[in-house]
Formats: C-alpha cells, structure tokens, sequence
C-alpha cells in the first residue's frame, strides 16, 4: 500500500515536470516567434526573470523583457527592490559582455603598457571628436599601466564609410599605426581581409554601447563616454 503511494507520487512528480518542461519550451518558441516577427529583432538567449510570467530576453540590439505569451514587450532596466535596488538587468549584461571578450581576444587592436597594471577594452570610432582626443593620450594613459584594447565600433552602422575605413585598418599589416593614422590623420589605406568589425559593432549594440568612446572593465562594467587619464586610473583603483 505504502509502495504504491510513493510509486503514485513519483510519478505525478515526474508527470508535473515533464508538463513544467514542455510548458517552458512552449513559452521560449512564443516569445522567440513574437520578438522575431513582430518586432524585427532576433532573439540570442531567453532566460527567466524574478518577476513571474516575464522572461528576460537577449537580442541582437539588447536585453529586453516579454511576457511568456508574448503579447507584451518591456524595454528598460529590472531593479530588485528587496536587494537594495541591485540592477537585475545589468548583471545579465555584466556576463554577456565578459563573456564577449574572452570571444575577441586577440581581434582588438592594443596598444600595451610596458608595466601594466590594468586593461580597458574600449569601443571607439575613427571619425569620433572624443575618441581621436583619449588616442592622443595613449602614452599617458599606457604610462600609467593602463592597457587600452579597441574594438571597432562605426556609429554610423555597417554601411557607412566609417565601417569599410575601420575594416581597412583592422586589415593593415601594421594594425596599430593604421589606427593612429586615421584617427589622428584621417589616413586609411583601403584593404580587405577577414575581420570582427561587423562582429565587435553588433557586440556592442548587445550590451548597451550608444556612443563611443565607451569603455568595458574586464569585470564587464561599462563606462559611458571620455575619461582623461588620471580619470580613468580612479575608476580602474575602484
């Protein structure tokens, strides 16, 4: 009697979590098709949020929330009030993009600090005011220990002239000086190969990066905007 209780149970617990399953996997294909057909974005990875009947989802321009019937779409950040206001939104991105940079390794253009203490990766754009500014303190900032890692970023999209001069530059045989040259020169020497630039500016677009330059920590902070040198030393020091 007792044996076929338990029997009972086990079976409506494995019956209750198949149903669980098959509900979940229902609810991720609505969203999916909802998002991709409704909203023209496509989808990466859809996780659960704390907030019941909302699931997180990562695009290919952003995290954003839709509801598991995906009838409603949510563009914004989620705040756990109950942690002290901790940005449940952006510890997703947090992972994305630490994660994005083990993935580019190697596909960054880097200008290393002989004694380095510290690297920031940082989006930047040949034609940007800002970002020409921070290049022409590269010594400073290597002086300093700081490492600075540039991954492509055309703010003027995939199409724009700015792209096809970044690829070029990402194409030279001297990386480094094709960079300083057309940031500092408006020099670049047309050239093709296989390149991250399309890949690094969709990067970016996914983990919040609307202007250059914008920096990314290795522990995967963003920071928004020009940061002078000694500026810079202070955030890295924490």
């Amino acid at each position: 009697m007792i044996k076929n209780f338990w029997r009972k149970t086990a079976l409506a617990a494995s019956l209750l979590s198949s149903a669980f399953i098959v509900s979940a996997a229902d609810s991720n294909e609505k969203i999916k098709q909802a998002v991709e057909e409704r909203v023209g974005l496509a989808v990466e990875k859809i996780l659960p949020s704390p907030v019941s009947g909302l699931s997180a989802v990562l695009t290919n321009r952003g995290l954003f929330y839709v509801s598991n019937d995906g009838s409603f779409f949510i563009h914004g950040q989620m705040y756990d009030m109950d942690k002290g206001m901790a940005n449940y939104s952006e510890n997703i991105l947090t992972d994305v993009r630490k994660q994005g940079l083990k993935d580019f390794s190697g596909q960054m253009i880097s200008y290393k600090a002989k004694d380095e203490k510290y690297q920031i990766n940082v989006f930047t754009d040949i034609t940007c005011g800002y970002c020409r500014k921070m290049h022409k303190q590269i010594e400073e900032y290597n002086a300093l220990g700081i490492t600075v890692n540039y991954l492509a970023f055309p703010r003027n999209g995939i199409n724009s002239k700015s792209f096809s001069d970044m690829v070029s530059v990402w194409c030279a045989d001297d990386e480094q000086q094709a960079l300083t040259d057309a940031k500092l020169h408006g020099d670049v020497k047309q050239k093709q190969c296989k390149n991250p630039v399309k890949d690094q500016y969709e990067f970016g677009q996914q983990v919040g990066v609307s202007g250059t330059p914008a920096v990314l920590l290795q522990d995967g902070q963003l920071v928004p905007g020009y940061r002078p040198p000694a500026d810079m030393l202070k955030i890295l020091q924490g």
